[in-house]
């Protein structure tokens, strides 16, 4: 216990720094939900067009001020103010685009654009299910920022729907191992 809420923080830090400014000036902002104690929580999520992760948060509420607070931290870790950010119906993005990003931001609302979001879910839902949640909310948030990070990391392709042969893919995912074990013998 006390090894993961050591090494997982410096591992997600370290890991969050070396794709910062890497992400496009599109972005897909959504939430779901994860079972934290026996209540759910919200998780707040945000990829570009590619498929990169931007930003994770976990939050207790979802409203304006939780909207506002992931805007802002998605904005800083990244380092970009997007051109366009796609949502799904919820009443708040509108206004914590417009105070946190600025006017100039599209902000694109449909169903369908944002997909690929409700897809790239199934990565954190898949690891979450199994364990039945989280027995704390300082754990959970250091699983899915984590778990969000390694995963983006790892990740072999540079956009989405793209095909990579096998051979890249297991050297790509052979180096990035070596990177992160390099990471996480150093914390």
């Amino acid at each position: 216990m006390v090894g993961e809420a050591k090494l997982t923080p410096a591992l997600a830090e370290d890991l969050r720094r070396r794709g910062k400014g890497k992400v496009g000036r599109s972005w897909y902002v959504d939430e779901t939900y994860i079972r934290v104690r026996g209540e759910w929580k919200y998780l707040y999520r945000a990829i570009d067009r590619d498929g990169s992760l931007v930003d994770v948060m976990l939050s207790e509420h979802r409203n304006l001020v939780a909207a506002k607070r992931f805007l802002r931290s998605a904005k800083a870790v990244t380092g970009v103010t997007p051109d366009r950010v796609t949502t799904d119906g919820h009443d708040a993005y509108p206004r914590a685009i417009r105070m946190e990003l600025g006017g100039r931001v599209r902000h694109r609302t449909n169903r369908y654009l944002h997909n690929r979001l409700e897809q790239d879910h199934r990565g954190i839902k898949g690891r979450c299910r199994p364990m039945l949640g989280f027995k704390s909310v300082p754990s959970a948030k250091r699983h899915c920022r984590s778990h969000d990070e390694l995963r983006n990391f790892l990740r072999c392709r540079s956009r989405m729907c793209q095909h990579v042969p096998a051979a890249r893919r297991r050297f790509h995912h052979m180096r990035r191992t070596a990177i992160a074990l390099g990471i996480l013998e150093s914390a």
